[in-house]
């Protein structure tokens, strides 16, 4: 019974924090992009190249965002005409980096691992952001419709700052309606493997003389659904009982960058190739930068 209502518990609380942080994201992603002058957001948004690719890294990391709450700021950028690698780097970065996290890394784990872990995290965004675009894989958008570069608007936009606001709330709702249903399965399994998960699994095969701890970490790590503030804290413990800091790194990328919530509601906007594509790099990124750390530290 305990266990019933702690997963009820956090399915209410996850669900309430998704809602409320997808509403309003959504709504000052609306706003910013009104706000802005046009041409000045086109130069800030649409480099391409690896410098495209750098420039969604580099917003990924500045913005303190969780894995779900990247979704409203992957719609306007697509929307806005962002090129696509650009998108992916900056869905592939955005849970991992943050100013905080980066805090909670040099607190806890030193400075050596949280410029690692940033340095690695960023790498693999940009490589894999440019990658999917060379692929050719911008058809694979679903639901919002790609603007091309120097394309006019469609929607004339709203004068004065309330007829704004108005319009970027319609907007949010909008958006968060379209995902609504993906978001509630998304959470509701989270919430099963949260409650029902058991203790102690993971230090268990993250000890440092399993030599696929790495390996066997980032899978468990997938559909965990941690945040990358509740995961160091983790590793932490995990590390003071043994475990590698390999293994540590590859549960904080897997678990932060592949969550149930998140990839249900990017269902919305990729299609399925993408989706695969996507689990598939951030396992990618856990894995060999675990490996590295393990060989470096």
């Amino acid at each position: 019974m305990n266990t019933l209502v702690g997963t009820l518990k956090y399915f209410a609380i996850i669900m309430a924090e998704l809602s409320a942080l997808f509403i309003v994201i959504s709504t000052i992603v609306a706003l910013v992009f009104m706000s802005l002058p046009q041409d000045r957001m086109k130069a800030w948004l649409t480099g391409r190249g690896l410098w495209g690719n750098a420039l969604g890294v580099l917003f990924g990391a500045v913005t303190p965002f969780c894995a779900c709450s990247t979704v409203p700021m992957t719609l306007g950028f697509l929307q806005a005409g962002v090129p696509f690698g650009t998108v992916m780097s900056f869905v592939i970065s955005s849970p991992l980096m943050d100013p905080l996290v980066f805090t909670l890394l040099v607190a806890f784990m030193g400075w050596k691992v949280a410029v690692g872990f940033l340095v690695l995290t960023s790498a693999f965004a940009i490589f894999f952001g440019a990658f999917l675009e060379k692929m050719g894989w911008a058809d694979q958008v679903r639901n919002v419709r790609l603007k091309r570069t120097g394309e006019p608007q469609d929607d004339q936009i709203p004068e004065g700052f309330k007829k704004r606001l108005a319009a970027s709330v319609r907007k949010a709702w909008g958006d968060f309606k379209a995902v609504f249903v993906y978001m509630i399965v998304g959470v509701g399994i989270g919430a099963a493997i949260y409650g029902y998960l058991p203790e102690g699994l993971l230090s268990k095969v993250a000890g440092a003389d399993n030599p696929l701890a790495v390996l066997v970490v980032a899978l468990i790590g997938m559909p965990l659904y941690i945040r990358v503030e509740s995961a160091i804290p983790i590793g932490l413990a995990m590390m003071q009982k043994g475990a590698s800091i390999g293994a540590v790194i590859a549960l904080i990328i897997s678990g932060a960058g592949i969550a149930i919530p998140e990839l249900t509601m990017l269902a919305s906007i990729f299609k399925r190739k993408i989706i695969v594509a996507f689990v598939v790099i951030v396992f990618i990124s856990a894995v060999l930068s675990g490996l590295i750390f393990n060989l470096l530290i």
